[in-house]
């Protein structure tokens, strides 16, 4: 009887004394041995007889990844069946590569890094990491996974200019420096940088993943470097692409899962062509995790993926047309989904956001009104808005009291969680929120009793929302009612989610609203991207992550001492591989960020409803929602679910 070795379970640790300083590996722990030889699967039998593929014994890495589902409190399942879901674009295909969920290295459900496509990474004074690679691993078309594909995406695609003009990806940048890629074998290479990258492994987690390799087997095809010229004309002619780049970079889409031909290492490959209707994905045969008993993930044959418009998808789960559903719901679906479990024979589950808010509003400090802008820079303005919101209202009449009425701060699973940061500026006090808009000199008021600007102007807040969910419009009609007591009149204005980014980033938007942090739930070791003025996308200072994002070549530098404090503790953290001094610097930004209140956080910890059917297995009761990290389901390993009959 044939006999994989378990892959073990895996944990950081760390060593001192190693090259002089401290080392952080992925530690092997013991480990159980399967308990039988691989089982085929019975959707791949037909064609493993036929010659078509080769036995699963072949198929699986020689130290394929061993789940332990006993140890995570989950059933060992049954092979077959096909899952369905509903999207609301076609584009959203992609979001199985997010539910999937097989990265280089991703976040187990305690949000701890564990090695996963890769068997092991050694990082060495948190600047040289060393990746291994599992033996026998092979794409989904059977070709064998190697450090050939790490090489070949870092020189002929990260490194062409033709292909990427802005270089490699940021996070491969250490103060500019790009690393030194060594391959040591086919399945070990090395990234060094001459200072340390907290950044690198926790991208590498990411929901949407910087894939810092190709299937160059497949890829190599439509690159010049490795095409005879008069093929590789015939089939730009072929495609109608204007040149070899172009059709590179199209068919290169890792991230989109929209092109059936392109191999993957995902649990599910895609089978269908771009269209607007319905997406069938099916099993990857040479999958690398399989359960003790050995029998290979994922447990379910088939997802399909249907299309339709957002209105319609709570209707349509009623109806029993979907077997898993929570992209697209919200909470006043809740009532509906509730009523319709008889007939769509499934269970509604509560799940918890794992946003740092559910809602928040976000003063742009870059507002392109100079008044405005001098308001919105000013703390006490800040403070005295978010002193003036009635959040027990809010949580009342659109949770049910389930939320939990807090400020933008982490969750009480981040080691981080402190009630004051959670409560900072957040009591109702409408009294306070009155006086502290006297003493900023905003104690004219008109004959409505709005109060006027120093320019004469009333104080109108326009608040920018995408439009994209319900809670929001009746959140702000009750944050309107409380700004009425203190003299501040909300205008609601809803934009596309493109446009409202764009008008942000102009400095065009006066007060977005969007959720708090997507990561509600930090550790010393996540990146503080969100805190810092660093990212354009953060819309308290767009034109201040701008700068650092293009190295100041467009935005503008911080213009506030707390802004500027948040970068340089941003770069302490970035230059320390030690998780005591990047927990100081957490700390540190989470203080300025109580104190300051750049984005005024609604409510916290909202419940999120998920559907799943009374014949789906495996799928927990009570878990965190959550983009980066947990990317939504992933994190929750949809390969482990399945179905009973």
């Amino acid at each position: 009887m044939t006999r994989f070795p378990r892959t073990p379970p895996f944990r950081i640790t760390r060593r001192e004394g190693l090259f002089g300083a401290a080392a952080s590996i992925f530690a092997v722990t013991a480990g159980r041995a399967l308990a039988q030889a691989p089982r085929e699967s019975a959707s791949l039998k037909a064609q493993v007889e036929a010659g078509e593929l080769p036995p699963v014994a072949e198929r699986l890495p020689q130290e394929p990844l061993v789940v332990d589902l006993e140890a995570k409190g989950r059933a060992f399942g049954q092979a077959g069946g096909r899952l369905r879901t509903i999207f609301t674009r076609a584009r959203d295909v992609r979001y199985m590569v997010v539910y999937g969920y097989a990265r280089l290295v991703g976040f187990d459900q305690t949000y701890e890094l564990q090695p996963d496509i890769l068997r092991d990474v050694v990082v060495e004074e948190g600047r040289i990491f060393t990746l291994h690679l599992r033996k026998g691993h092979k794409w989904s078309d059977g070709a064998p996974f190697t450090t050939e594909d790490f090489r070949y995406w870092w020189e002929d695609v990260a490194n062409n200019e033709q292909l990427v003009p802005a270089g490699p990806p940021a996070l491969l940048l250490v103060d500019g420096e790009a690393p030194t890629v060594t391959v040591v074998s086919e399945t070990e290479i090395r990234f060094e940088w001459s200072s340390p990258n907290p950044r690198f492994l926790p991208a590498l987690a990411q929901a949407r993943p910087p894939f810092i390799y190709r299937p160059s087997h497949f890829m190599k095809k439509f690159h010049e470097a490795y095409v005879d010229k008069d093929e590789l004309a015939a089939e730009l002619r072929r495609t109608r692409s204007r040149n070899w780049a172009q059709l590179h970079n199209k068919l290169d889409n890792m991230y989109d899962f929209d092109n059936p031909e392109l191999p993957t290492l995902q649990p599910w490959v895609n089978t269908t062509e771009p269209n607007g209707q319905r997406y069938v994905l099916a099993r990857n045969p040479y999958y690398h995790r399989v359960d003790s008993r050995g029998v290979q993930l994922p447990y379910i044959d088939e997802v399909e993926a249907e299309i339709a418009a957002a209105g319609l998808v709570a209707s349509k789960v009623t109806l029993g047309e979907s077997d898993l559903q929570i992209r697209t719901l919200t909470f006043s679906d809740a009532p509906v989904l509730k009523k319709g479990e008889k007939t769509g024979n499934y269970t509604t589950y509560l799940w918890t956001n794992g946003a740092a808010s559910e809602m928040a509003l976000y003063p742009n400090l870059n507002y392109e009104d100079p008044v405005f802008q001098e308001l919105f820079r000013t703390a006490d303005f800040r403070r005295a808005l978010s002193l003036a919101i009635d959040r027990r209202a809010i949580n009342k009449s659109l949770y049910y009291g389930l939320a939990k009425e807090r400020a933008v701060a982490p969750l009480e699973q981040s080691p981080f969680f402190t009630e004051a940061r959670a409560k900072a500026w957040a009591e109702h006090d409408v009294e306070r929120a009155n006086a502290m808009l006297d003493a900023l000199g905003l104690d004219r008021k008109d004959g409505d009793g709005t109060r006027l600007l120093p320019d004469g102007r009333r104080l109108e807040l326009v608040v920018e929302t995408a439009g994209e969910r319900t809670e929001e419009s009746d959140a702000l009609e009750l944050v309107a009612e409380s700004w009425r007591l203190i003299g501040a009149k909300l205008i609601f204005r809803p934009l596309d989610r493109d446009i409202l980014r764009n008008s942000a980033y102009q400095g065009a938007s006066m007060m977005p609203v969007w959720y708090g942090w997507n990561n509600g739930i930090p550790t010393a070791s996540s990146p503080p991207d969100e805190l810092a003025p660093v990212d354009q996308a953060n819309f308290s200072w767009p034109m201040w992550g701008q700068h650092w994002q293009t190295k100041g070549t467009a935005g503008e530098p911080p213009q506030i001492e707390p802004a500027q404090r948040l970068l340089e503790l941003y770069k302490e953290w970035q230059a320390s591989p030690d998780e005591d001094n990047q927990a100081a610097a957490w700390n540190a930004m989470l203080d300025i960020h109580a104190d300051q209140i750049f984005a005024i956080g609604l409510v916290s910890a909202a419940p999120q409803p998920i559907i799943v059917s009374n014949r789906l297995r495996n799928v927990p009761q009570k878990a965190i929602y959550a983009w980066d990290p947990g990317a939504h389901l992933g994190v929750h390993r949809v390969d482990e679910f399945f179905f009973v009959e």
